[in-house]
């Protein structure tokens, strides 16, 4: 079978979705259909390779990005984890990115893909995760879910892994409160309130520049990424739902903005990078068996 073939397919209410169930139960392309044609919101993937990089989109669970450290400990016990990606010094981004997904089709708008995984590669997590996607007026409605069933308790985090276009003017703003600075790794070493150049999100941050990659604190759930060029507009409302907070504004966020290339990316996070390591596990959620932790997007798309 070509990768494209694994491709499927929903549509409603001006858009399009396409899913890849095989790979990582990742989003292959986001399109948006206007009286020029279609836009794609998210960088589309091309179908010529199965790295999960590739495509328009992928779930992190049962944690985002990187922990150090060769794994971490939770109630006494140390848990030693392996790096999983190529290049790569630390584990990242979870393991449901590297597993296949169970697709559930129950509208022509909607798809529900789930996953249950059980200490994949070694890791110590035993879970179930479930995405469900719908096209709404105006955009698209995403959540990912992850249910601990495993024995005892563990630490989660979820996040997702939207690659967007970039041109010369393209923009991001958010409000948040902070940044975490980082080595060469990119593990964080400080936290700074006031942010370095062109990193400040709260007056919209280009990004074309220097390199980001790098978790901000104190996000309110809602963030704008403009296209000038394009007349374009996305937004997102981001929230989280777990039983030990209820349900609130996500409070992190993540921007790769890679030195070169014409993409970039915009991550709604429940934790920040290596919270596994960091004083308090900031966003991390211990869930004992059956609990569940939820992050709940809505993303909205105009013309400016």
């Amino acid at each position: 079978m070509r990768l494209l073939d694994q491709i499927v397919w929903i549509d409603g209410a001006g858009q399009r979705l396409g899913l890849v169930p095989t790979l990582g139960g990742g989003v292959a392309a986001w399109q948006w259909s206007t009286p020029d044609g279609l836009i794609d919101l998210w960088r589309p993937w091309t179908g010529t390779s199965d790295d999960r990089y590739t495509l328009a989109s992928f779930a992190m669970v049962p944690w985002s990005n990187r922990i150090s450290g060769g794994g971490f400990t939770h109630d006494g016990r140390h848990y030693p984890m392996r790096p999983n990606r190529s290049g790569e010094r630390y584990p990242i981004h979870g393991d449901g990115w590297l597993q296949p997904w169970q697709l559930e089709r129950t509208e022509p708008a909607t798809a529900v893909m789930r996953l249950r995984s059980a200490h994949f590669d070694g890791n110590p997590h035993v879970y179930e995760s479930e995405q469900r996607f719908a096209l709404a007026a105006g955009g698209l409605d995403q959540t990912l879910t992850v249910t601990h069933i495993g024995a005892g308790s563990l630490p989660y985090g979820l996040g997702v892994h939207p690659w967007f276009a970039r041109t010369k003017q393209t923009r991001v703003q958010a409000n948040i409160g902070g940044v975490w600075l980082s080595g060469s790794d990119p593990i964080p070493t400080r936290h700074a309130s006031e942010l370095p150049g062109t990193w400040d999100l709260r007056s919209g941050a280009p990004m074309v520049g220097p390199l980001i990659d790098n978790g901000y604190t104190g996000w309110d759930g809602h963030a704008k990424i403009r296209w000038p060029e394009r007349a374009l507009l996305l937004e997102v409302n981001a929230e989280v739902d777990s039983v030990a907070a209820g349900l609130n504004a996500a409070s992190y966020c993540l921007i790769y903005r890679p030195l070169a290339g014409d993409a970039f990316c915009f991550e709604p996070i429940t934790q920040p990078i290596d919270a596994f390591h960091l004083d308090g596990r900031p966003g991390l959620i211990t869930l004992a068996k059956g609990e569940s932790l939820s992050l709940r997007m809505r993303w909205r798309v105009r013309r400016e």
